[in-house]
Order: C-alpha cells, then sequence, then structure tokens
C-alpha cells in the first residue's frame, strides 16, 4: 500500500494578503525533487500556532508564531517543527519533546549574513553614517565637523557568543586592522579561542576593555538580562553596544539610560524584548542608536539558505534519517517517536 503524502506546512506570515510570496526566495526547492512530500501555507496567520492547524501534518517551518504546549497538544502526525532561522527561544522545546515531537533550526544558514550585517552596524556607528545624511537632507553642511568619526582600524571587538556567527564575524574582520578580538564564551574553551586567534575572556573584562562589544548568544535563562546596567557602567565611554541576538539579553531600561545620558557612545539593536513594535519605540528619541525591526541581516541569501537547510532536514526526517540541527535529539530515543516516524515514513529508524 502507497505512504500518504508527507505533509510539510509553512505558517501563513511567508505570503503577503494576496496570497503570493512575500520573499522571492525561500529556498523550497529541493521539496519539488521529492514527490512524496507535499507542502503548502497555513490560509490563516495566528500569533500562536492552533492545534487543529496542525491536525495531518508531519512538519512546520516556522517564521515568526509562537510553538507552545497548547500547539502541540494533539500531536498524532506531527514529527517536526522548524524554526525558520537559529533562535527558539518562541519555541516550548520541553513541550515538544514531550509531545514526540523534533525541533529543527537552521544551524549554520545565518552566520554569513548576520556577521556581514554587524560590520555593516560597526560602520555605520563609526561613520555617523545617520548623521551626516541628516545634514545634507537639512541644509546643515557647514556643521560637518562636528561629527567626526573613527575607524576601525586599532580597535578591539568583544564577541559575547563565540558560535558561528561570532567565528564568521572575527574572520570577515579581519582585514581591516583591528587588534585581536576577546570572546566571553563559558561553552568554547581558552584553547578553541586561541586556535580561531581569539582571546578568551570573562565578561567583565570584555567589557571594560572592548570598543565593540556585539552580542551572539542565544537567549536562555542564563542569558537573560546579561547586559544590566552593572555591565553597561563598566563599558568605556567611546565604545558601542551591538544586539543582533535577542531581545531580553540586554536590559532595555539600564541601556536606554547609559544611551540618553551618553555613558557609552552609542548602539545598534535589531531586536526587542517584545516584538513586533508598532509604535514609536523609546529608543528612536536618541541620535546616538541605530534600529532595525529584527530584520537587518535579512537578505534574499540568507533566506534562501535557511530554507534550503531546514528542506533539507525535513527531507531528510521524511526518509527515516535523522536531520542535522536539532535542538532535542533526545526524542529520538522516544519509543512513541519511533513509532510515530515509523508509521509515518514506512521506514524503520
Amino acid at each position: 500500500m502507497a505512504m500518504k503524502p508527507f505533509r510539510i506546512a509553512l505558517t501563513a506570515d511567508f505570503l503577503g494578503p494576496d496570497g503570493e510570496p512575500c520573499y522571492r526566495d525561500l529556498g523550497l526547492g529541493a521539496f519539488a525533487e521529492h514527490p512524496a512530500i507535499e507542502s503548502f501555507a497555513f490560509p490563516q496567520h495566528l500569533p500562536e500556532i492552533d492545534p487543529a492547524q496542525l491536525e495531518g501534518v508531519q512538519g512546520v517551518i516556522v517564521l515568526t508564531p509562537r510553538v507552545t504546549a497548547r500547539s502541540v497538544s494533539r500531536p498524532r502526525d506531527l514529527l517536526a517543527i522548524a524554526r525558520f532561522g537559529v533562535g527558539y527561544d518562541s519555541v516550548d522545546v520541553p513541550a515538544c519533546t514531550a509531545a514526540d515531537v523534533v525541533v529543527l533550526i537552521a544551524a549554520g544558514a545565518v552566520d554569513r549574513s548576520v556577521a556581514e550585517a554587524t560590520v555593516t552596524w560597526m560602520l555605520v556607528l563609526t561613520h555617523h553614517v545617520l548623521a551626516k545624511d541628516r545634514l545634507l537632507r537639512e541644509g546643515r553642511w557647514n556643521e560637518r565637523s562636528r561629527f567626526m568619526g573613527c575607524e576601525l582600524r586599532d580597535r578591539r571587538l568583544g564577541v559575547i557568543g563565540l558560535g558561528g556567527i561570532g567565528r564568521a564575524l572575527v574572520q570577515l574582520l579581519g582585514g581591516f586592522g583591528m587588534e585581536p578580538p576577546m570572546a566571553y564564551d563559558p561553552f568554547v574553551s581558552p584553547e578553541a579561542a586561541s586556535a580561531l586567534g581569539v582571546r578568551s575572556v570573562g565578561l567583565d573584562e570584555l567589557l571594560r576593555t572592548a570598543d565593540f562589544v556585539s552580542i551572539h548568544c542565544p537567549l536562555r535563562d542564563e542569558t537573560r538580562n546579561l547586559i544590566g546596567a552593572r555591565e553597561l557602567a563598566l563599558m568605556k565611554p567611546d565604545a558601542y553596544l551591538i544586539n543582533t541576538a535577542r531581545g531580553g539579553i540586554v536590559d532595555e531600561d539600564a541601556l536606554y539610560e547609559a544611551l540618553r545620558q551618553r555613558r557609552i557612545a552609542g548602539a545598534a539593536i535589531d531586536c526587542f524584548l517584545q516584538e513586533p513594535i508598532t509604535w514609536r519605540h523609546r529608543f528612536g528619541e536618541l541620535d546616538n542608536v541605530v534600529l532595525a525591526p529584527h530584520s537587518i541581516a535579512w537578505t534574499d541569501e540568507l533566506f534562501r539558505d535557511i530554507g534550503r537547510t531546514v528542506s533539507r532536514g525535513l527531507i531528510a526526517l521524511s526518509q527515516g534519517r535523522r536531520p542535522p540541527g536539532v535542538v532535542n535529539p533526545e526524542v529520538f530515543d522516544h519509543p512513541g517517536f519511533q513509532q510515530k516516524w515509523t508509521r509515518l515514513t514506512g521506514v524503520s529508524p
């Protein structure tokens, strides 16, 4: 007897109001080479995936909706939640594990784009790009001497989180003539950091000595409010803070005050404690900060690479193979998951 199609859903926020894709290339072309896979988009966007949306679905590719315990409360045919990215703080991983559902991320797919965006922001901040743009737009040519910039040359990068993105950032900055970089990452040994040309240091030392503090760690209990008023007070007055990781890692109240009082030179912020932001945010009142709506690294190449990575993972799962990028690998040892996997793919793990 022929197996039923392996059905993969996309959350509806990949599509615009007209039902057409919002993005040029989602990197999901590999599905077309596998006739057993049927992909489609949810007809309705919900901020939290509803269990009814997952009926008869084996995998779902998630852009922005939350995945909660309620979402996976009826997981009879659901094998995988695939986050379209690398962050998974919007997914209740323990609930998925308990429901015999694998959580996948696009490991490695975002490294280049986020690193390149971070370099962009370093240059925007140090060369006062926004201020100089306003000068010309407002006919204030003669005020240009007020905005002398500085080069990256001879300055020092401090990376919080030396994973794939942090490593890509260090590599990209190799030609700028900067001082040897530092990193704070309890999960990377000093020897491994040294092999990358990076000096492993404690968080306080990094904050005291870095000219750029760039955050590239995940949001977890131990990193929530990792950078608060005490930590910001350690930074040099001419240093910059860059957060392309997650809101909640930096205490927004403390950062706002540090910027307002000019205790640090400036900041670039891509992610916020509460998202989406559909009002005039208080950070927009400040002239020493650059902002983006959690999309500074969004490029056609990024979305293509993320899509290719998650599609390969889901294809592997549909063929009875363990995919890369699994957040909760212990689920593969659950008898309930193994039985479901065999039933839906016809392949014994």
